[in-house]
């Protein structure tokens, strides 16, 4: 039997049940009227108390209308016309994405091959640093209201037996993907050709890859915010302290030689440092063009390795590493917003 006829049975069984009840109760109602309440009143009740013979208890097969592929499509459906109905978070972030790529294009303007010194190095190395944190933060900081509006919806929704919590959590991280990916290609559209990188298709896709790999992460650690607080203040508190680790290890502030060893583990935690390391090593990691590093000659390639601690043979492994982080957060915000109940009645 099919689930579609087993819910119409089911429903069908629940109305008939309703009706003997309406009835049964505008019967007593009326004998009270009709002060009737001692021959047809007590003799009523006992006789509807008791179920037929051939009835059964009320029985669901599945604790939810549809199975779990029905499930997430119908979520993604639902997130889906809610992202096109929130300007205000959509419309506004991407916005905000293509003013900062034309910021940061005029700023660094035809500066990424014109490498002569350790100053061009940095500034190159800055831009991405700066479009990092910036680009990152604002996407991360636009999610944590919207995805506690959200929440809210969730607890009434899944109390009803609607769907399930994994429904939800992946369905509001797949609609996330291409608004992501869109963001990331005009960034990448705008910003490339402005500041003069190597038009190397490798190199182009490695830039690419790595925001999008950026946005992503910094998108579902604000998700995981608000999976794992009770209200949008504290989440919002909360992310200043990520925000602050994301800075300070980025590997910019402070080069990785230098960090003292105490600190060195902090540092390989940090996404923001392996979008930095993928990043300027794709680009400059196997340029041996000499420039002058502090008074001295060194190729571009060997004063990355030297300075930063970045190594292009290793891209690899940078690469597989900068995708594990929105993977790793997605499916912690999954776990915690299954698992974790903040609603209050």
């Amino acid at each position: 039997m099919s689930e579609g006829m087993i819910f119409t049975k089911t429903i069908k069984a629940c109305s008939d049940l309703v009706n003997v009840f309406c009835c049964g109760w505008s019967i007593v109602a009326y004998s009270f009227a009709l002060g009737f309440s001692d021959r047809s009143n007590k003799q009523l009740v006992s006789t509807l108390s008791k179920p037929p013979a051939d009835s059964k208890d009320l029985y669901f097969p599945t604790r939810f209308p549809l199975n779990g592929w029905g499930q997430f499509k119908a979520c993604l459906w639902k997130q889906h016309l809610s992202y096109w109905r929130s300007p205000s978070y959509n419309l506004m972030r991407s916005l905000h994405m293509l003013l900062a790529s034309l910021i940061f294009g005029l700023l660094f303007w035809d500066q990424g091959r014109k490498i002569h010194n350790q100053q061009s190095l940095f500034n190159v190395l800055g831009s991405m640093f700066t479009a990092v944190i910036f680009c990152g933060i604002n996407n991360s900081s636009s999610a944590i209201p919207y995805v506690s509006m959200e929440r809210t919806v969730l607890y009434r929704e899944r109390f009803s037996g609607m769907y399930a919590s994994w429904a939800y959590a992946l369905a509001q991280v797949t609609i996330e993907f291409p608004y992501l990916f869109a963001q990331s290609l005009a960034f990448v559209c705008i910003t490339y050709p402005m500041i003069g990188y190597y038009w190397s298709p490798s190199k182009v896709f490695c830039y690419f890859y790595t925001f999008l790999c950026t946005l992503m992460y910094f998108t579902y650690l604000g998700m995981l915010l608000v999976a794992v607080t009770p209200s949008f203040p504290v989440a919002a508190i909360l992310q200043s302290a990520f925000y602050t680790i994301f800075n300070l290890f980025a590997g910019f502030l402070i080069p990785k030689p230098k960090i003292p060893n105490w600190w060195i583990w902090l540092y390989y935690l940090t996404p923001t440092s392996w979008s930095l390391n993928a990043m300027l090593s794709s680009q400059y990691g196997d340029v041996k063009t000499e420039i002058s590093v502090f008074g001295e000659a060194k190729s571009v390639e060997a004063f990355i390795r030297d300075y930063f601690g970045y190594h292009h043979d290793l891209l690899p492994l940078t690469f597989g590493i900068l995708t594990l982080y929105p993977i790793l957060l997605a499916s912690l915000f999954a776990l915690c917003i299954s698992k974790l109940n903040f609603q209050k009645r």
